[in-house]
């Protein structure tokens, strides 16, 4: 280990009031000290912090590093003499190949591109009746609950087949164990629930079969059990990633009037503004990896057995990689960002995710030109750090009449 390498004792979590789109100072702070640092996990074991985008890239596409689940130390909470299980059937995103690569086939022609431009059409729709609904009730409204949270959870309970009566009461536990609020016993319990709604989701699709993924999956060789897991990861990222990137960025838009009034004067922006709000927020905060051997790595060694961290908030404000990183810029050309990750872990609904938000963030400006915030910036509650997705927990929004 060379000399010089940067050191961080505990993973900094706080970002700032009024402003919660920059990562927290520290992680910036590592970051220029290199992209690679020293890191001491909650119960002393070393690791190692990637805070650069090169090098988060690197190791997302390596196949020495592990993304198992019982592999991995947890950068904010001691597992210390815990024996972690590994995941869970169907739960695909902490499983290495050949298990990743068996769900991630079968689920990845239920989320091409082509069938993704299909809800489109949904899509609006589903927004388009959330902003009447805003306008019937009036300002000041929370963005969140009127219109950034009903429109990914509409969207991914059609897909999956959740019938509308079931909705409400089911995103209601998901919620809860993805708050970073919730107690353990709480927690458990909402997982449990959440786990035998799915069972019974698929017990009702096996008995009539519709059109939705579910439906689709039971044509496989997948159990009861590996559907169980698919459901909840598929359901569970499809409400909370897109939620808190749609409800964050419009804040972010509302701090930046300029780059805001360049959206809704340029239709063709849509696209590129969805990439630089994806960039520029960066709800996913960190992701672990273990390496399976020695890899040499920024010039450190990382032992076989050691978890690194990777920062995407900081690989995504990496001066390196673009250009002026703390500024918004929608025409900004310098595309790649990490939002969804890379390599095969990629995310698997990105597809979906970037239709929402271009037909949600588009509505939504055109429909309310002078939508603004109905309170100070720095009294916007942000969502505990301890969540595993950065956002707010409300945005009063109001607009004129």
């Amino acid at each position: 280990m060379g000399e010089s390498v940067h050191t961080v004792t505990a993973m900094p979590m706080q970002r700032r009031p009024g402003c919660p789109f920059d990562p927290p100072p520290e992680l910036l702070d590592a970051r220029r000290n290199g992209p690679i640092s020293r890191f001491t996990f909650p119960g002393g074991k070393l690791g190692w912090l990637i805070t650069g985008y090169d090098l988060v890239r690197s190791v997302l596409e390596d196949s020495r590093f592990s993304a198992r689940k019982e592999l991995l130390l947890h950068p904010t909470i001691d597992i210390t003499g815990v024996e972690v299980e590994p995941a869970a059937p169907g739960e695909f995103l902490l499983t290495d190949d050949p298990q990743h690569s068996r769900y991630r086939k079968l689920l990845a022609g239920k989320f091409t591109v082509r069938r993704m431009r299909m809800i489109t059409e949904r899509v609006e729709q589903i927004a388009a009746d959330c902003l009447d609904a805003m306008e019937k009730a009036g300002p000041p409204v929370d963005l969140v609950t009127a219109y950034a949270k009903p429109i990914p959870a509409i969207v991914i309970c059609e897909l999956l087949g959740v019938p509308y009566e079931d909705r409400a009461r089911f995103q209601d536990h998901i919620a809860l164990f993805l708050s970073g609020e919730t107690s353990d016993e709480d927690l458990i319990a909402a997982i449990t629930a959440t786990y035998a709604y799915i069972e019974e989701l698929v017990a009702a699709k096996r008995a009539n079969p519709a059109n939705d993924v579910i439906s689709d999956l039971l044509n496989t060789d997948l159990t009861d059990e590996e559907l169980r897991g698919i459901g909840l990861v598929l359901l569970s990222a499809g409400l909370d990633s897109a939620t808190n990137v749609l409800a964050l960025g419009t804040f972010a838009l509302l701090r930046n009037p300029a780059q805001l009034a360049a959206l809704r004067a340029d239709p063709g922006l849509a696209d590129s503004a969805v990439e630089e709000l994806l960039r520029y927020v960066s709800v996913g905060k960190t992701f672990m990896r273990t390496a399976l051997e020695d890899v040499e790595l920024g010039g450190q060694t990382i032992e076989a057995g050691t978890t690194v961290v990777l920062s995407y908030n900081t690989a995504n404000r990496d001066p390196e990689r673009f250009p002026d990183p703390h500024v918004l810029d929608l025409g900004r050309s310098d595309g790649g960002n990490l939002a969804f990750g890379h390599g095969v872990h990629m995310c698997l609904g990105s597809q979906l995710a970037r239709i929402e938000l271009r037909v949600a963030f588009t509505a939504l400006v055109n429909r309310f030109p002078t939508l603004r915030l109905a309170v100070p910036a720095d009294e916007i509650p942000l969502r505990p750090e301890t969540a595993d997705v950065h956002g707010v927990k409300s945005l009063p929004v109001t607009w004129d009449t």
